[in-house]
């Protein structure tokens, strides 16, 4: 992250001797990103963090992903997945490719100790209320919060409300952070940026817990290992740096307005390797006096586009049977826009309420068994029950 946090007991200067109120060292552990070259933070462990005493593998079937062949826009319901299991073990994959990892989870149980060494973790909460406990502390997270964990974070997903946490996960094969255009060269965001530091939460204070030969759970890059480890990893009495889980919600976005309908980067809230995540959030709608508010047919050519609808009303999609919950996908490849008689009926509309999570990939989005199982099979052919916009004062047998 680019601005620099301190939690908990650290020495004056980093690596000097930092002692045990029983005159032992405390163990250093640098977290650190792209080698020693990037964002990093220096946690001290009351243990070494190393002392692993077994290591299993887990065997898990693959999610099997399929192609979008024949290539169509797809609804997916995720209300109607089960419900059920931890926000690790029970997501349900539904999108990816090599880049992403796009999963729905609907957990009523705590997770147990995991760690992901393939890339960072960033979870919407679209409902329900958790913590998220690590080695850094813990986050209190509720509804709308987007929630993005380092690489290699030690953690674990409590379920603090009412059952059950219903969440979106992005996995990504690399990491996830606020677009390069927002910041300065030395990591502060810019004035144009629609959000900033003062919008993020990170842990306030060290969480330390007791306890031996603890297993934690890792997903790496050729499969999973079950690690025991000596003692508890969530030992550490104080860390400071850049790198660490944060939380922001969707309702500090500011949206960007103009006189005439924006192109979709201005909703844009983080980049991955070969993907974004945009917000659309309640906004003005376009002021120029002959400004349509729904948006104009494209052809997304070098992207797929996944929208996630959590909250408010969908206007340019009414009549394709979207509800929240739903999640749209369209590829590449195929024509997109508002649906039949929403451009006319957006015109004179002051603003929208509507909350959704986009996700736009450079690279194909496949299909996950949970994509197979929520499909809403007839989602594809909702353009041609209208094939003009009827005005509004037009007599009906005039409208094909």
């Amino acid at each position: 992250m680019p601005h620099y946090r301190r939690v908990g007991e650290v020495p004056h200067k980093r690596h000097t001797q930092f002692r045990r109120p029983d005159g032992g060292l405390y163990a250093e552990e640098l977290m650190g990103v792209e080698g020693f070259s990037s964002d990093s933070s220096l946690l001290y462990h009351r243990q070494i963090p190393t002392a692993i005493t077994a290591a299993e593998t887990v065997e898990a079937e693959p999610d099997r992903l399929v192609p979008n062949h024949p290539l169509k826009p797809r609804h997916l319901r995720t209300h109607e997945l089960k419900t059920g299991g931890d926000l690790v073990a029970g997501r349900q994959l539904l999108l990816g490719n090599g880049d992403v990892r796009l999963s729905y989870v609907a957990a009523d149980t705590d997770s147990g100790l995991y760690r992901n060494a393939v890339g960072d973790e960033c979870v919407y909460v679209e409902s329900g209320s958790g913590r998220l406990e690590s080695v850094y502390g813990s986050l209190e997270v509720g509804q709308g919060d987007y929630v993005t964990v380092p690489t290699s974070t030690t953690h674990r997903w409590v379920v603090t409300g009412e059952a059950p946490l219903r969440a979106m996960v992005i996995e990504a094969s690399g990491h996830i952070g606020p677009p390069d255009r927002y910041l300065s060269r030395r990591g502060q965001f810019l004035e144009h940026s629609p959000y900033c530091e003062r919008d993020l939460r990170g842990p306030q204070e060290a969480l330390q817990m007791e306890g031996e030969q603890v297993d934690v759970l890792v997903k790496h890059r050729t499969g999973l290992t079950r690690y025991t480890y000596a003692s508890h990893p969530f030992d550490v009495v104080g860390w400071d740096g850049c790198l660490y889980p944060y939380a922001f919600n969707i309702g500090d976005f500011e949206p960007i307005t103009g006189r005439v309908h924006q192109p979709p980067h201005v909703h844009q809230t983080f980049q991955g390797p070969n993907f974004v995540v945009c917000s659309f959030v309640p906004r003005k709608f376009d002021y120029h006096p002959q400004s349509i508010p729904a948006p104009y047919n494209h052809a997304n050519v070098d992207s797929d586009e996944m929208l996630f609808y959590v909250g408010g009303d969908f206007m340019s999609r009414k009549g394709a049977g979207i509800e929240l919950g739903s999640i749209s996908l369209h590829p590449s490849g195929f024509t997109h826009g508002p649906q039949p008689g929403s451009v006319e009926a957006s015109i004179g509309k002051e603003s929208t309420d509507e909350i959704a999570v986009m996700v736009d990939t450079f690279r194909p989005l496949h299909l996950g068994p949970a994509a197979q199982a929520g499909e809403d099979e007839g989602y594809a052919w909702t353009w041609a029950r209208g094939r003009r916009e009827p005005h509004p004062e037009a007599p009906p047998e005039s409208i094909a």
